[in-house]
């Protein structure tokens, strides 16, 4: 066998070896796709129905339990959460709703890419709006009018980051369907000074009632902070460090959020702050905490966890928010918690 011809068998060789590897792979995810769409014992009652976002008295969120409606966007009466899920046939990633107006970000994997995408929704759950997404979905918020929309998602490829990722929040006006791509065009004040740096990075935008303020976090030179920003004015503030994925309380005095209690490690604790005093406040829950919370009221917030024995799934805890208390389960395979 001349080498040419040993080189040509070499690489038909590894190219049916790529392609048996590729089919296994893909065959053994729609396998386990499968059977997570298949209902499993003691899951659950999960019910097709309507599914509105001007329903009074209920909680919705992305159903995560095994079986036909796995993803999609369920509902369930906020005075009896363990009751029969009603589900929605929207499915999403992320999804957040107030005042009529609800927000999905999708995610599709694709034979070469991923594809991300945000659906701006009305009460009806019906498409107004479809934005592409830069990257993974991760945070999505809707102001308490409806007004004001923010998603965050995880990018690749940004020259100033040092891990594998950085993040990339935009906010949507829907009353004039203006988008701001990107909150790192606005201005920053950082202790008290203009500040410019290019490793800035935003995410877990909450709002205010007001339309105007909201709260993010900011990572800067490996530290993280809340800032108070002002969408009129396009600028925002530090307020105080290690501080991440903020969710203001309804009555707008104080915001829960996730604060890193290990340096360099991904152990983070959710704490309470008082925006007039500044002063923390730690929650009951003792497991670390890797979600931006949702305020039931104003004195309780859910947050999803981990759940026990299943790799991607996740349940639905609530806390008092005052720091007394236990945690307590919400809603068993669930996630994207809103109150209606």
């Amino acid at each position: 066998m001349t080498p040419l011809r040993r080189r040509l068998l070499i690489l038909a060789l590894a190219v049916l070896l790529l392609a048996g590897v590729g089919t296994g792979v893909v065959l053994h995810a729609a396998s386990r796709a499968d059977r997570a769409n298949q209902p499993q014992p003691g899951g659950p009652t999960v019910s097709t129905g309507k599914l509105t976002l001007d329903q009074k008295g209920r909680l919705a969120f992305v159903n995560a339990a095994a079986g036909p409606h796995r993803t999609a966007v369920a509902s369930v009466p906020s005075t009896d959460p363990r009751s029969g899920r009603i589900a929605s046939d929207l499915k999403c990633a992320r999804f957040y709703a107030a005042a009529g107006t609800g927000v999905c970000l999708q995610s599709n994997p694709g034979v070469l890419k991923q594809s991300n995408r945000a659906l701006l929704l009305d009460a009806g759950l019906r498409t107004r709006r479809t934005f592409p997404l830069a990257g993974t979905p991760s945070r999505a918020r809707v102001s308490p009018s409806g007004r004001f929309v923010a998603w965050t998602v995880f990018v690749s490829g940004e020259s100033y980051s040092s891990a594998f990722f950085s993040t990339r929040t935009s906010v949507l006006d829907t009353r004039t369907m203006k988008l701001t791509p990107s909150l790192e065009t606005f201005s920053v004040v950082k202790d008290g000074k203009p500040y410019h740096a290019s490793d800035i990075n935003f995410w877990g935008v909450t709002f205010a009632s007001d339309d105007d303020t909201f709260y993010a976090t900011l990572n800067t030179a490996s530290k993280t902070y809340l800032v108070r920003g002002s969408l009129s004015r396009r600028t925002v503030t530090t307020l105080v460090q290690n501080v991440e994925c903020p969710s203001l309380s309804p009555d707008g005095t104080r915001v829960a959020f996730k604060k890193r209690v290990l340096s360099r490690t991904d152990l983070w604790h959710e704490y309470v702050l008082d925006l007039r005093t500044l002063e923390e406040t730690a929650l009951a829950e003792r497991h670390s905490v890797d979600d931006q919370a949702t305020w039931l009221d104003n004195h309780t917030v859910a947050y999803a966890l981990p759940t026990d024995g299943k790799v991607g799934s996740s349940d639905l805890w609530s806390v008092p928010a005052d720091g007394t208390g236990t945690p307590r389960p919400l809603i068993a395979g669930a996630s994207s918690p809103a109150p209606l």
